[in-house]
């Protein structure tokens, strides 16, 4: 027997709570340790590279392929446990264990010893972003999804100038080990206090909640497998806007080499960079997040096109600046201003794109899909820029070729403007697959 349509666009949705902010401000903290534990390697890249030995192509495996392989698709898995059980206890549980296995990374003798927990590392923080945004789905009604989104991946630039702000500021104090040491004792405290929060009331199919402490009927994990598949065979929208944040996170893949560019290819000290990618992450980074989040639903709002029309515009302008940004002299003032939009289109990002994917699948499977979104983005846009690009480099250096870092950067943006059409044509399907989930046909749970 088939289940009903479940809108995600309920109009008597309830107003988000003052605790429900507080909440989201506190999923957004843990976030941000996330972001940062994840991004250490990176930003300690003329640290950790020549201290391991390691080639670009190694290193290119420990930020790429060996980290995300296991995060990508463990977190489906973990996005099945959080449509089905307590998911505060998920988080603390993944939590603790990415912290613990952060402070053993700082144990590291070379590649082989660095790459055991990096593996299990992305296990662990797999269960984090969909659980997250199946919380903030329950707390927030569906006009708020993009600013909620938007807020919790402030973590992501926050996260990012965190790990360099460690790197200018702390390694001096702790050194490269020190700071891993550092922030798995923090994680771990962390992972205590979430342990002891009640889980959220999960949305009935009417659009409210239903008290947590109540069992509900949860579809088989076949089921929503198969009704995750319909999703994006029933929603272009959906799948345009998943292909094109796939392409746009390739650019971002081959971004993990940046430090070693600005430091090789454009004369700066190492600690002198980090710290000023690190402030200007900060506020380039907030400032897009605020933007994409807010902006694209009040761009929802007052033209119903659509959030990926919205990132449209925003890659549309951007691309050719970032494109340009590689090959001036970092003495011009518009050396600057490019870091700065690289920032800020980063933070533009995961509210409209979120805030999509979540308008466009069934209440029941939100974790799941987007889980499954988190796998191709991580798989097949980070994971495939900075391990090809590891080798990429590794081929250029090889063959004698001037600037190869900075030969790269070019290369991979190039591939980056593909997201232009992409999101183009999410949006302006984006109405029509919107309103088709609304009135139910369909989107119905799969029956196995």
């Amino acid at each position: 027997m088939q289940e009903p349509s479940v809108s995600t666009l309920n109009t008597e949705e309830k107003n988000a709570s003052v605790r429900d902010y507080g909440f989201l401000f506190f999923l957004t903290m843990i976030n941000v340790l996330n972001i940062v534990d994840r991004q250490l390697i990176s930003s300690m890249a003329n640290w950790i590279k020549p201290d391991l030995n390691l080639t670009n192509t190694q290193f290119g495996l420990l930020t790429g392929l060996i980290f995300i392989f296991f995060y990508a698709f463990a977190g489906v898995f973990m996005g099945v446990l959080a449509d089905r059980y307590n998911r505060t206890r998920l988080i603390a549980f993944g939590l603790a264990a990415w912290s613990a296995l952060t402070a053993v990374s700082g144990m590291a003798k070379g590649f082989v010893s660095l790459a055991i927990p990096r593996l299990f590392i992305g296990v662990g923080e797999s269960i984090m972003t969909p659980t997250s945004m199946s919380i903030l789905s329950d707390r927030f009604p569906s006009k708020n999804l993009g600013f909620a989104s938007g807020f919790y991946y402030m973590a992501a630039p926050i996260g990012v100038s965190g790990s360099l702000l460690v790197v200018a500021y702390l390694e001096p104090v702790l050194g490269w080990r020190g700071c891993f040491y550092a922030l798995g004792a923090l994680g771990v405290a962390f992972s205590v206090v979430m342990f002891l929060m009640k889980e959220t009331p999960r949305k009935s199919k009417a659009g409210a909640q239903t008290d947590a402490d109540i069992p509900v009927v949860q579809p088989r994990i076949g089921e929503m497998l198969i009704t995750t598949k319909n999703a994006f065979v029933l929603s272009p929208s959906l799948l345009l806007t998943v292909l094109g944040a796939v392409t746009f996170h390739v650019f971002l893949g081959f971004g993990m080499f940046e430090q070693i560019w600005f430091v090789e290819e454009r004369g700066f000290d190492r600690n002198e960079i980090a710290a000023i990618t690190g402030w200007m992450a900060l506020v380039a980074g907030i400032a897009g997040n605020l933007i994409g989040g807010l902006g694209s639903d009040y761009f929802l709002k007052k033209t119903g096109v659509g959030r990926p029309m919205f990132m449209f515009w925003i890659t549309l302008f951007i691309m050719p600046v970032m494109l340009a940004y590689r090959m001036v002299d970092p003495a011009s003032p518009f050396f600057m201003f490019g870091m700065f939009m690289g920032f800020f289109q980063l933070g533009c990002f995961f509210g409209p794109v979120f805030g999509t994917v979540q308008e466009l699948v069934p209440d029941q499977i939100r974790a799941t899909v987007i889980a499954v979104v988190l796998v191709m983005i991580n798989v097949f846009g980070i994971g495939f820029g900075v391990t090809a690009g590891g080798l990429f480099i590794d081929m250029l250096i090889a063959n004698e070729v001037e600037n190869p870092y900075t030969t790269g950067m070019l290369f991979f943006t190039g591939i980056s403007f593909l997201t232009i059409p992409l999101f183009f044509f999410a949006g302006r399907r984006f109405d029509q697959d919107r309103q088709a989930l609304k009135e139910g046909a369909p989107m119905q749970l799969a029956t196995v």
